[in-house]
């Protein structure tokens, strides 16, 4: 590959300047699956970093742990009407 100014692209490259890729090379890792998320801008615009995004969705999920569940239902009956 030719040397080229740091500051400088060319208009086009060809395919052999790129070496010779491996097929498959990440095909396992991709199979098990991503945990990567894409945030919408609002939303990232709320969080400084990702730790604190873990934090808010973390209490999320315990506070919705304690709220849903098994209600007792109330031990009036709706009168029928007549």
């Amino acid at each position: 590959m030719k040397m080229v100014k740091q500051d400088e692209l060319r208009k086009e490259y060809k395919r052999e300047d790129f070496g010779k890729g491996i097929r498959g090379k990440y095909y396992e890792k991709y199979k098990k699956g991503t945990n990567l998320v894409l945030l919408s801008p609002d939303v990232a615009a709320a969080f400084p970093d990702d730790e604190s995004v873990n934090n808010a969705l973390r209490n999320l999920m315990k506070l919705a742990k304690q709220t849903t569940g098994i209600k007792r239902r109330s031990s009036r009956r709706a009168k029928a009407r007549r």
